[in-house]
């Protein structure tokens, strides 16, 4: 499979090149060439699948041949070792738990996933690969944790100086190892913005072999549309076949990775995407105009985002058209 760039579909790339470069020199984001579908036998019976084999699966038919499937086995299972339950509030309404991986946050699916991809890839390299991350709470001690002590890598997280809570900021300072955090005197965007600019330096590029594990990189994107097929085939185990998912966004890569596995024939009746005062994209949709602004902390900090990275994805994948 290749990638292309949301700014250029004439920039191909492998997935091992997206993976590594994550960032396009055009600073678009990358995304698959093609959106395979699933085998729909697989989804009519999805509800007889482990969340290994979904994952299995979903990666497998994203991929191709990038990633020999038993090796692609081997990463699924030791990555996503853990369950994504369904607990039901009423006849109606249900969550999701995504909180029962080391971090305790959604984005182990995607941290873990990234970090033994990258692992396979350099697995023949010795040149240290950096990985910068910018985090507005939960991304970081889940980056953190999933690359602790892997080898050949080291990892700097950005956060804002304030804006992450006391439990927060211990998961990303005490690791130690091949892991190191830097406090920024702003909001996360600043976070964000210092990131990208590290990627489009060439100078930078040339001295250290730089990549992200923020969801710019197309790695996070992929293991997060892992959940919501095994939510689906929970659900479909209950006898239900119309679902909607409500989905807290920030950065929008969580919801992003929901609309490609719609994308790929996953049936969901909708999506809705809940934001804060941080309300880009709610504005966008009343409007029709997308203006970024800077973001307001919020209680519920991760949401704080003015500048979503992965809107472009979902421009893309919906064709969505905005005056800017």
């Amino acid at each position: 499979m290749k990638f292309y760039s949301t700014n250029n579909k004439t920039l191909a790339v492998s997935f091992k090149d997206a993976v590594f470069n994550s960032l396009p020199a055009d600073k678009g984001l990358y995304m698959p060439e093609q959106i395979p579908q699933l085998d729909p036998l697989f989804i009519k019976n999805i509800q007889q699948y482990s969340l290994q084999e979904i994952a299995l699966e979903v990666a497998s038919t994203l991929l191709g041949n990038d990633i020999p499937k038993p090796d692609l086995k081997k990463i699924v299972d030791d990555a996503i070792n853990f369950e994504a339950p369904v607990k039901f509030l009423n006849n109606s309404t249900a969550v999701l738990e995504l909180f029962h991986g080391p971090s305790y946050a959604f984005k182990d699916f995607g941290a873990r996933f990234m970090s033994r991809i990258m692992a396979y890839f350099s697995k023949s390299d010795d040149k240290l690969l950096d990985v910068l991350v910018a985090t507005s709470g939960d991304t970081g001690g889940a980056v953190a944790l999933g690359f602790l002590g892997v080898e050949g890598t080291r990892v700097t997280i950005l956060y804002p100086k304030g804006k992450v809570s006391e439990v927060q900021e211990l998961q990303l300072t005490t690791n130690g190892q091949n892991i190191r955090a830097l406090e920024v005197d702003g909001t996360f965007d600043d976070c964000q913005a210092l990131v990208k600019q590290a990627f489009n330096d060439a100078e930078l590029n040339q001295t250290l072999r730089l990549t992200s594990a923020n969801s710019i990189n197309i790695a996070r994107l992929i293991p997060q549309t892992f959940y919501y097929f095994y939510a689906y085939a929970q659900l479909r185990s209950q006898g239900i076949n119309e679902v909607v998912f409500t989905v807290p966004s920030g950065n929008f890569g969580n919801i992003g990775a929901g609309l490609l596995a719609y994308k790929m024939g996953l049936p969901v009746k909708h999506f809705v995407a809940a934001t804060n005062v941080n309300d880009t994209v709610s504005r966008f949709l009343s409007s029709g105009q997308y203006a970024p602004k800077p973001s307001i902390q919020t209680l519920s900090n991760a949401m704080d985002v003015g500048d979503p990275s992965n809107w472009v994805r979902i421009q893309d994948l919906l064709q969505v058209i905005w005056r800017s």
